[in-house]
């Protein structure tokens, strides 16, 4: 909240008349509303983003931004994450990844490091994580950042960035749960997964020149790919104009 908040700021914007926030549900999905002096809509798990392609393709001239959590947004709303990416829609998607279903009890997430215990995995997680900014890319999204909430000058900046830029956007904001995740993995406080957090991750650059066992549990920041692609708000309102041009319906 407050990164997206100092980055709106620093970019000029009085106040947030030309914004509308999508969320779904969980701890993240409430940062827009009631936070935020804005138009929100709180959708279903999940459907946060096919909300946000309807709002981005009726008002073209709105700024859509999508918040939610790693389970809301690759977990329940995977496919439509994925897709959405593929299209080039042309939205924000600001994820906090907390790697546990949080508010519902601490389960595993599809973002859950392996080994990680959970109330669903006592004796640690056996499967990997999906790793979310990668899919992102591979996907298609025009922009793909990564920061902690350790970082927050450059997740304020990765958001600024994001916000001037077209297309689909996606930042993960690696966030910490003391109650639900981090009391179960050994952390005594919050401040104490923020320090780690700090002190496990390793920058992309750096990333790319390790193998995959030097990179065991370390966060990659970064970010990913910044790139131009025709929007599919774009193009669809380009082929409504042929079409009226041409006579057609």
């Amino acid at each position: 909240m407050d990164a997206f908040l100092r980055a709106v700021y620093e970019l000029g914007y009085k106040d947030l008349s030309k914004f509308v926030f999508c969320s779904g549900i969980g701890c993240s999905s409430w940062i827009p509303s009631p936070y935020f002096m804005a138009d929100s809509i709180h959708t279903l798990h999940g459907r946060s983003i096919p909300v946000a392609t309807g709002v981005k393709l009726m008002r073209p001239d709105l700024n859509v931004v999508v918040f939610g959590g790693d389970g809301d947004i690759v977990g329940i709303g995977l496919s439509h994450f994925v897709h959405a990416a593929r299209r080039n829609l042309d939205v924000l998607v600001i994820m906090v990844n907390n790697m546990v279903y949080g508010m519902t009890g601490g389960q595993v997430a599809p973002t859950t490091p392996f080994g990680a215990k959970t109330t669903t995995t006592p004796y640690g997680s056996f499967e990997y994580p999906l790793d979310a900014a990668r899919l992102a890319v591979t996907a298609g999204a025009n922009y793909v950042a990564r920061w902690t909430t350790a970082h927050r000058n450059e997740l304020k900046e990765a958001i600024k960035k994001a916000l001037m830029l077209k297309g689909f956007r996606f930042i993960e904001a690696v966030s910490q749960c003391p109650t639900a995740f981090g009391r179960r993995v050994g952390f005594k406080n919050a401040a104490e997964m923020v320090r780690w957090f700090k002190e496990n991750s390793i920058p992309l650059e750096q990333a790319e020149k390790l193998n995959e066992e030097d990179l065991t549990a370390k966060i990659i920041v970064g970010e990913f790919v910044q790139r131009q692609r025709p929007t599919l708000t774009e193009t669809v309102y380009i082929k409504i104009k042929e079409a009226q041009k041409n006579g057609q319906n």
